[in-house]
């Protein structure tokens, strides 16, 4: 079976987000900050953790702190325009509409 474009768009999308919740679980502070913004019950982080709606969770809070954006995207060794093409694609981020 062959992916279609935008099926491999949103499945490489979905794996840099996971990539971006590694790189959040690898620091108690950059984890316990996400998980306070976002509401979330750190306990609860494997059981959601492949949610589409989570997924979107990581990226909006990557897109909201630039310094920690760019820290991911050195790590991941991929450029930031890229961690954010994924996360629209999630459905994450500002949108032009959000400022007009």
């Amino acid at each position: 079976m062959t992916l279609r474009p935008r099926e491999r768009s949103r499945s490489a999308a979905e794996a840099i987000a996971v990539s971006a919740l590694a790189f959040l679980a690898g620091d108690d502070e950059r984890l316990e900050r996400f998980v306070a913004l976002a509401g979330i019950d750190i306990g609860r982080i494997r059981e959601i953790a492949g949610r589409p709606e989570f997924l979107t969770a990581v990226m909006d809070h990557l897109m909201s702190d630039e310094p920690l954006l760019l820290s991911f995207a050195a790590h991941e060794g991929v450029r930031p325009e890229d961690v954010v093409r994924a996360a629209h694609t999630l459905g994450a981020g500002p949108w032009e509409r959000d400022f007009a």
